[in-house]
C-alpha cells in the first residue's frame, strides 16, 4: 500500500491554490530519501497572479503608519510561538534537522528578529529637513520600494524567510515568496499564519524550481529582487533585473578563514570551531570549514580536530545526542562527496570522508589537512560536514590566505593579543569578522558579506534599509 502524499499549495491573495496548469514535484525527507509530500511546479499564469495580488495591495499597505505595520509584526511573531511546535515539525520534515536543535537555536531568533523589525518600522532616519539653499527648505522622505520578489534558500528555510519577509513588510513593501523546491512545507505553514493576520495580497508565497524563480525576477512588477543562494545563481538574478533597473539584494556562498593563531585556548578554539563547522552539517556561508593554523600547533590542532570529529554524532532529528541531520538533498550529498574524491595527493583525510547509512542523505564529520591554497577544496564553497586545515608561519602569510578566495561573507580570528585580533579584524576582506568566537548572529548587527558573496545586508537597521527608496522634497519658502 502506498502512502498518500500531503498535498502543499501556493498561497495568493489570501487563499490557496494549485498551481494554475496542475503541475507538481515531489517533496524528499533528506532523513529518510523518501517523498512525503507534492508542491506545486508554479508557471507563467501563477507568477503574474501572485504579482498582480502584490501590486493591488500595496497601495495600502504602503499607506498604513509605521505602528501599524509594528502591531501586525508583533501579532506575526506571537502566532509563530503559539504554532513553534508546528513549524518546527514543518521544518524536520523539510530538513531533517535535529528536533531539539530547531527547536531551542532557530524559532526563538525567528521570532526576535521579527520583534526587532516590528520596531525598526518606526524608526526612518534620515538628515535634517532644514534650509541647504536660500529660500528653499529640503525635506527626506523613506519610502517602501514596492513590490518585493524573494527568493529563500534551503539550508535554513523558516528563518531566512524571516531574514526577507520581516524587514520587507515592516517598510510597506508587499511580498512574493518562494521557498528553495527542496523545502517549501514549513514557508506554506507560514503563509497560513501570516495570512491569518496581514491584509490579502501582503504576503503571497509561491512554490517551484529555478524556471519559477527566473519568471519572477524577470517579471515586470517587483521593483526589488532579493536572494539567498548559490554565486550562479546570484549572478543570473543580477543579470536578469538588470534588464529593467531592478534593485537587487544578493546573499551568496561564503568559504569563511578561521585564523587560529599559536596563543590561542586550543582547547575551546577546537570546541567552539568544530561545533561552528558541522553544525547545520556545514550547510551555512559562514560555517567554520577553511581553518587556518600557526604552524607550531597545527600538527596538534589537527590531531585534537580530528578527535572531535570523531565524536561528533550526525542521525535522525529525534535523536537528541546528535549534532547535525543529513545534507538536504541527494545533489549535495553528490557534491560534498565530490569534493572528497576529487582530494590531490598531498591531501589527508584525518576523519570522516564518507557517507553515513543507506537511506538519507547523511555524510560524517570530516576533517581534511594537508592542503594548499589552490586546491579546489579550499576555493570553492563545500557546504557540507568538511572542515579543512591548512597552515601558515606569520600574519602576513595568514592574511594572504585568508583573503585568497573569491569569497567575502565571514572569518574569524582567534588570539589573545587584542592588538593583532585589531590588526586581522582591519585587514581580512570580510562582512564580519568575529574575535574568539564563530557563527553568533544577532538581530541588530548586519549580515552581508563583499566581492562573490554579494551584497545588501540582512539583519539591522541596515537590513532595513535595504528595503527603502529616499526621496527629496523641496519646497519654496517664497
Amino acid at each position: 500500500m502506498t502512502t498518500e502524499l500531503r498535498r502543499l499549495r501556493n498561497y495568493i491573495n489570501g487563499e490557496f491554490r494549485d498551481a494554475a496548469d496542475g503541475r507538481t514535484i515531489d517533496v524528499i525527507n533528506p532523513a529518510t530519501g523518501e517523498a512525503y509530500a507534492t508542491s506545486p511546479l508554479s508557471g507563467q499564469a501563477d507568477v503574474d497572479a501572485a504579482m498582480e495580488a502584490a501590486a493591488a495591495a500595496f497601495p495600502a499597505w504602503r499607506d498604513t503608519t509605521p505602528s501599524e505595520r509594528q502591531k501586525v509584526l508583533l501579532k506575526i511573531a506571537d502566532a509563530f510561538e503559539e504554532r513553534a511546535e508546528d513549524l518546527i515539525a514543518a521544518e524536520v520534515e523539510n530538513t531533517g534537522k535535529p528536533v531539539a536543535l530547531t527547536a531551542s537555536e532557530e524559532v526563538p531568533p525567528m521570532v526576535d528578529q521579527i520583534r526587532f523589525f516590528a520596531g525598526a518600522a518606526r524608526l526612518l532616519e534620515g538628515r535634517s529637513a532644514g534650509e541647504y539653499m536660500e529660500g528653499m527648505t529640503s525635506i527626506i522622505r523613506r519610502e517602501p520600494v514596492g513590490v518585493c520578489a524573494q527568493v529563500a534558500p534551503w539550508n535554513y528555510p523558516m528563518m531566512m524567510a524571516v531574514w526577507k519577509f520581516a524587514p520587507a513588510l515592516a517598510a510597506g513593501n508587499t511580498v512574493v515568496l518562494k521557498p528553495s523546491d527542496t523545502t517549501p512545507a514549513s514557508t506554506v505553514l507560514m503563509a497560513e499564519i501570516i495570512g491569518s493576520i496581514v491584509p490579502k495580497g501582503v504576503f503571497n508565497v509561491i512554490c517551484g524550481d529555478r524556471e519559477t524563480g527566473k519568471a519572477m525576477v524577470e517579471h515586470p512588477t517587483p521593483a526589488m529582487a532579493s536572494i539567498t543562494g548559490s554565486v550562479r545563481a546570484g549572478m543570473q538574478v543580477a543579470a536578469s533585473a538588470a534588464k529593467d533597473v531592478k534593485r537587487v539584494h544578493l546573499e551568496l556562498g561564503g568559504k569563511a578563514p578561521v585564523v587560529v593563531f599559536e596563543d590561542t585556548d586550543l582547547e575551546k578554539a577546537v570546541e567552539d570551531i568544530s561545533v561552528a563547522g558541522f553544525f547545520n552539517a556545514g550547510q551555512d556561508c559562514t560555517a567554520a570549514t577553511r581553518v587556518l593554523v600557526h604552524e607550531s600547533i597545527h600538527d596538534e590542532f589537527v590531531a585534537a580536530l580530528a578527535k572531535a570529529a570523531s565524536e561528533t554524532k550526525t542521525g535522525q532529528p529525534d535523536d537528541e545526542d546528535v549534532l547535525y541531520g543529513p545534507l538536504n538533498n541527494a545533489n549535495q550529498l553528490g557534491q560534498v562527496s565530490g569534493f572528497i574524491d576529487r582530494l590531490p595527493a598531498h591531501a589527508k583525510v584525518e576523519a570522516g570522508g564518507h557517507r553515513v547509512g543507506d537511506k538519507g542523505y547523511f555524510y560524517a564529520p570530516t576533517v581534511v589537512s594537508g592542503l594548499k591554497q589552490d586546491d579546489e577544496i579550499i576555493q570553492n564553497e563545500v557546504f557540507g560536514p568538511v572542515i579543512t586545515v591548512q597552515s601558515f608561519t606569520d600574519e602576513a602569510q595568514a592574511l594572504e590566505f585568508a583573503n585568497g578566495v573569491e569569497f567575502a561573507l565571514a572569518s574569524s580570528v582567534w588570539t589573545k593579543d587584542h592588538a593583532r585580533a585589531m590588526r586581522m579584524s582591519k585587514s581580512l576582506d570580510f562582512g564580519c569578522v568575529w574575535i574568539n568566537t564563530h557563527i553568533p548572529l544577532v538581530a541588530e548587527m548586519p549580515h552581508g558579506g563583499y566581492k562573490k558573496s554579494g551584497y545588501g545586508k540582512d539583519l539591522s537597521a541596515y537590513g532595513f534599509e535595504d528595503y527603502t527608496r529616499i526621496k527629496h522634497v523641496m519646497t519654496s519658502l517664497g
